[in-house]
């Protein structure tokens, strides 16, 4: 097991965290695909699975906002109507 210590690359003048290994076991075709892609973006496999993983997990944050906002708007629809209700025919005699 690795320690908890952060070891740190030098890029010219700075230094910045190193990131962290992790082993992925892909299906054969779905690497595949990988390598393909890698090859049709001029990147490498590593930069496929950050940015797939990163686009993934924004999607997965956007969904959950999206169910909030649903919710939301459901719990308060009753209310939301009302208040509609109430400007719906204003009496102009009074503005």
């Amino acid at each position: 097991m690795r320690s908890g210590k952060v070891r740190y690359k030098t890029m010219g003048s700075e230094a910045a965290p190193a990131g962290k290994r992790v082993v992925v076991e892909f299906p054969e075709a779905l690497l595949d695909r990988a390598e393909r892609a890698t090859q049709e973006l001029s990147i490498n496999r590593s930069e496929l699975i950050r940015q797939a993983v990163g686009r993934f997990l924004e999607e997965l944050h956007r969904a959950k906002l999206e169910k909030e906002l649903r919710e939301g708007y459901q719990a308060n629809a009753a209310l939301d109507r009302r208040i509609g209700d109430e400007f719906a025919a204003p009496d102009y005699d009074n503005f």
